[in-house]
C-alpha cells in the first residue's frame, strides 16, 4: 500500500477526528453538509473547509430515540452523532431536500445543536424544465448569501472559480485512478477506492490533491488487476458509504468490482464544472447535468432512465453482472429498484440485490448469496452486449 493511501484511509475511517485536527491546526472554519447534491465549492470559496457528514461505525445509542427505527442508518447515525457531541467542531451544517428522512434528521440535528447554524438549501428537483437553470441559479445565489452571512465573509467570482478548479482537479485525479484500475495498471481493492473518495469528502482539497498526485505518479504498468476474478459492477448506496467489509467480502468471493455508481464512488466524481464564465451558472449546470454522469432517483429527469443507463454502464466496463447494494429503508432506491430488476431480467444480465443496514447483521448470509451469484454468472458467460 502506498503511504499516501494510508493517510487517506485514516481520514476516511475517522472523518470527525481528522476535521477536528485540521480546524485546530489551521484556525479556519468547518461547514458540514448532508449528501448528495450540495455544491461544496461554495463553502471552499469562503475559506472554510466543506465536510460531508458521514455515517459512523459506532452503535446508535444516545440518539436512538430521536429517529424512527425504520429510517435509514445514515440519518439515524447522524442524529446519534449530533446527540453525542461528535459534531462539536462544525461551525455550520447545510442540508437539502432530496429525502424526507434527511429533512427529519436535519430538524432533529438543529434541535440537538442549538449553538450551530443549521441551514437549508433547495435546488429544483425537475432538471429539464425551461426554468430549471434560472431557478437553480437563483437558489445558488441565496445559498451563497446565506454562507456569507453565516461565516462573515464575502465570496467573489474569482474565489468560486479557484475552488471549481481545485475540485475539478480532485475529480480528475480520482477518475484517473478508476481508469488505471480498469486497465490493470494499478492494484487497488474496491475498499481502497472507497477510502480515496470518502477522504475527499472530509479533507482539505489541496492536501487531498497532493496525496492523489503521489499515488498516480507512482503507478507503473502491472499485471491484470482482475487476477481471474469475475468482473462485476456495483450500484446503489446513494448517501452513505457501504461498509468496507461488504466490499471486501464481495471481492473475497471471487468477484472484482471494476466500476460503480456509488455516492462514495464514481457518482461523486463523475462530472466536472466549467472553469470559465459565470461560476454560479457553472455550478447550476453541473447540478442539472449530473444525471448524465450518474442518474439519481431523487431528481426528475425524463430523458434518462437509471435502469437503461446501468445496463450500458455494465456493458461498457466489461462486467459480467451487477450487484445492487441497497441501504435498508432508502425510499428513493426502494421506489426505483423494481424498474432496475425488470430491465436486467429482460436483458438477461445477472444481478443480485443485497440489502445493507447500519448494524451490519448477516454478513455470512450475504457471503452465501454472493458466492452463488458469482458461480451462476461464471457459468452463464458474457452477457449479450447492450445496444448503444
Amino acid at each position: 500500500m502506498h503511504p499516501a493511501l494510508g493517510v487517506l484511509a485514516e481520514a476516511a475511517r475517522r472523518p470527525n477526528d481528522h476535521a477536528r485536527r485540521w480546524k485546530a491546526k489551521t484556525g479556519r472554519k468547518v461547514v458540514g453538509s448532508f449528501p448528495m447534491h450540495f455544491p461544496a465549492e461554495v463553502v471552499h470559496a469562503s475559506g472554510a473547509m466543506p465536510v460531508v457528514l458521514q455515517e459512523s461505525d459506532d452503535p446508535i445509542t444516545v440518539g436512538g430515540a430521536g429517529m424512527y427505527p425504520f429510517f435509514c442508518g445514515y440519518t439515524r447515525s447522524v442524529v446519534d452523532q449530533a446527540s453525542k457531541g461528535d459534531f462539536d467542531y462544525v461551525d455550520a451544517i447545510m442540508f437539502g431536500d432530496h429525502c424526507v428522512q434527511i429533512l427529519s434528521a436535519a430538524d432533529i440535528v438543529r434541535n440537538r445543536l442549538p449553538e450551530t447554524q443549521v441551514g437549508f438549501y433547495q435546488l429544483i428537483p425537475s432538471l429539464r424544465d425551461k426554468w430549471s437553470l434560472e431557478n437553480s441559479m437563483r437558489a445558488l445565489d441565496r445559498l451563497i448569501e446565506g454562507i456569507e452571512e453565516t461565516l462573515g465573509v464575502t465570496i467573489t467570482e474569482d474565489d468560486l472559480r479557484a475552488s471549481i478548479r481545485e475540485f475539478n482537479e480532485n475529480r480528475q485525479l480520482i477518475r484517473r485512478l478508476y481508469e488505471l484500475r480498469r486497465t490493470g495498471a494499478i492494484r487497488l481493492r474496491a475498499s481502497h477506492m472507497q477510502h480515496i473518495v470518502k477522504s475527499s469528502m472530509v479533507m482539505d482539497k489541496a492536501e487531498h490533491n497532493a496525496l492523489l498526485r503521489q499515488i498516480v505518479d507512482s503507478v507503473e504498468p502491472g499485471a491484470d488487476t482482475l487476477g481471474g476474478g469475475l468482473p462485476v459492477y456495483v450500484s446503489g448506496h446513494l448517501c452513505q458509504a457501504p461498509k468496507p467489509a461488504v466490499l471486501d467480502m464481495i471481492e473475497d468471493c471471487g468477484a472484482v468490482i471494476v466500476d460503480d455508481d456509488l455516492y462514495h464512488g464514481y457518482r461523486y466524481i463523475s462530472m466536472d464544472m466549467d472553469e470559465t464564465g459565470d461560476p454560479v451558472k457553472a455550478i447550476a449546470n453541473w447540478y442539472l447535468n449530473r444525471n448524465f454522469g450518474a442518474p439519481c432517483p431523487t431528481r426528475l429527469d425524463p430523458g434518462i432512465d437509471w435502469d437503461g443507463w446501468l445496463l450500458k454502464a455494465v456493458d461498457a466496463c466489461g462486467a459480467k453482472g451487477m450487484i445492487v447494494l441497497m441501504a435498508k429503508f432508502c425510499e428513493p432506491h426502494y421506489f426505483y429498484y423494481p424498474r432496475i430488476r425488470k430491465a436486467f431480467q429482460v436483458a438477461d444480465v445477472p444481478h443480485l440485490l443485497i440489502e445493507t443496514e447500519h448494524e451490519m447483521l448477516g454478513l455470512e448470509n450475504m457471503r452465501t448469496k454472493v458466492e452463488t451469484f458469482v458461480e451462476v454468472a461464471r457459468r452463464r458467460g458474457t452477457p449479450q452486449r447492450i445496444a448503444s
